[in-house]
């Protein structure tokens, strides 16, 4: 693995939740999922209500993860030293059913999703491509200066 890759890597491992990209029926859609990394590879749990796992089964995806809502830039109230960050993963996804005790490693899912009992299906994705975005902030920085 890059040096980029690693880094992704490690950041993902700050944040339960992301971003799943793709195209079902031509349209661009996104679906908030969990992950975890397993073997270097990350492996999604979303609801399987949807379908959106089977529309992602086989083909190329995106999967983004940021602390945008945990840090918080200048005169920020909580923790992770001001600083954001992003992380994107583009590869192939395969639905795959995950031990016991990696699915363990997920936690509790939620109860609902928008009404429904939560479902759980499970895609991998083996990064081809990771990419590292970073908004450093300085503290000494007027407000009016910030991205």
């Amino acid at each position: 693995m890059s040096f980029e890759e690693l880094q992704a890597i490690e950041l993902l491992g700050r944040v339960r939740y992301g971003r799943l990209a793709t195209s079902m029926r031509a349209l661009p859609f996104l679906s908030v999922a969990r992950h975890v990394v397993i073997d270097g590879r990350v492996v999604l749990r979303m609801h399987s209500g949807f379908g959106y796992h089977n529309a992602c089964d086989g083909t190329v995806v995106a999967y983004g993860a940021d602390n945008f809502s945990a840090a918080c830039p200048v005169g920020g109230g909580s923790g992770g030293g001001g600083d954001l960050w992003a992380v994107q993963f583009t590869g192939t996804a395969e639905i795959v059913h995950p031990t016991p005790g990696q699915r363990e490693l997920f936690g509790d899912g939620p109860a609902l999703v928008n009404g429904e009992p939560f479902a759980p299906a499970y895609l991998r994705l083996e990064p081809h491509f990771a990419s590292v975005h970073t908004l450093g902030f300085d503290a000494s920085q007027p407000i009016g200066n910030t991205a």
